[in-house]
């Protein structure tokens, strides 16, 4: 079974490094062939609207939208279920391919034989 990475980011632009941070480790885990599946929690949970990611500004840093659409090209992405109700955003208002879960899922994820989470 090939390695895979869970990475579950809580910060958005109120701490722009930490952000860029869990999404660059996602983008490079998908061109590295590791499976990712990347949660949006917290103030990321925005990234998950159509637009969002494009305003995300970071000097030196990969465009956000960019490494969200690699992500989804070749992972997973979730809305922590909670954050998502807590902002008031449905399944109805996310980017195509993003689907909506809460903490029994992300659990399952985490406990599978050959996965590394990490939290940013």
């Amino acid at each position: 079974m090939a390695r895979q990475l869970v990475i579950k980011v809580t910060a958005g632009a109120e701490a722009p490094e930490r952000c860029n941070q869990a999404f660059n480790v996602a983008g490079a885990a998908i061109v590295s062939g590791v499976g990712v599946s990347l949660w949006l929690t917290g103030e990321s949970s925005w990234f998950a609207l159509p637009g969002r990611a494009a305003e995300f500004e970071l000097a030196e840093a990969a465009p956000l939208e960019d490494l969200l659409a690699a992500v989804l090209a070749g992972g997973r992405v979730t809305l922590c279920t909670q954050c998502a109700a807590r902002r008031g955003i449905t399944v109805d208002d996310v980017l195509d391919g993003i689907r909506i879960a809460g903490a029994p899922t992300f659990v399952e994820e985490i406990t599978q034989e050959g996965v590394q989470a990490l939290v940013y």
